[in-house]
């Protein structure tokens, strides 16, 4: 199944990855390859990108926030088409994917599968319908199988006594420690959000791991990570916040106090 466009129609691109490991990974350049070479064959002109980051394909709409700004977009520009790499990358729940899709398409917006080229909101068709919500339920039992398949290999390589979680946290390298406290002087002492705080980051020339500009979602990754770090016996949220707050501040001395060494080595 396909859709032709003809024209030049303008259309913004939906891309999301579940996990916030995945968010400097291939997730987000795959998906808007697909998208972009979609459009480039059908004379279609991207006009945005949203992007959720470290969102779970069964999260609700709600809950999204690059899928909240594109739907206050799409109501106030005209656009009316909307590009996803696969039908999964919009849910892997059937029932979100179909709320989701009921959304737009009550919007009068059209969105296309850039794999396949198929419309996943043309309701016009009861089998087209049907195949739909059966790849929403296969993708989402291949969730379930792989959250499993993941849960009991963790579950064994704890059992040998080896480390199993993935990269190891930012601030554990050298040269990390001072972006670490800056990052979390910026969320827990001045309280900024999440998006806020990776601007200022990288206003500041704080680089991350992989050397790509900070984000909400991976400034959000490592505040939470390093929280969960925190050791010791208390266990509430307000004293575990409170411990956060009391490192970032002595950390965050530090680096001023670095800063400003540098600028007036400068001079």
């Amino acid at each position: 199944m396909s859709t032709s466009t003809t024209g030049t129609v303008k259309a913004v691109t939906y891309l999301r990855v579940s996990t916030a490991s995945q968010i400097d990974g291939d997730g987000f350049p795959r998906q808007r390859d697909a998208c972009e070479a979609y459009a480039r064959t059908h004379g279609i002109e991207i006009v945005g990108e949203y992007r959720d980051e470290a969102c779970s394909g069964c999260t609700d709409a709600d809950a999204r926030e690059a899928y909240g700004e594109m739907i206050a977009r799409i109501a106030g520009n005209g656009v009316r088409l909307v590009i996803v790499e696969a039908s999964h990358r919009l849910a892997r729940n059937v029932v979100i994917s179909e709320t989701l899709l009921d959304s737009l398409r009550r919007l009068g917006v059209r969105v296309i599968e850039a794999t396949t080229g198929a419309d996943l909101t043309d309701d016009s068709d009861p089998g087209r319908i049907l195949i739909r919500q059966m790849l929403a339920v296969v993708a989402t039992y291949e969730r379930n199988a792989l959250v499993g398949k993941l849960a009991k290999a963790r579950k064994r390589i704890r059992a040998t006594g080896a480390r199993c979680e993935g990269a190891t946290a930012y601030g554990s390298r050298p040269g990390e420690e001072i972006g670490l406290a800056r990052l979390l002087d910026l969320v827990h002492a001045e309280r900024q959000s999440y998006r806020r705080a990776a601007a200022t980051l990288n206003a500041e020339m704080i680089p991350t791991r992989s050397g790509k500009p900070w984000s909400a979602g991976s400034v959000q990754s490592v505040a939470v990570r390093a929280a969960s770090r925190i050791d010791g016996t208390s266990t509430s949220t307000v004293e575990r916040i409170e411990e956060i707050r009391r490192r970032s501040r002595e950390a965050s001395a530090r680096y001023r106090d670095r800063r400003r060494s540098r600028a007036l080595s400068s001079l």
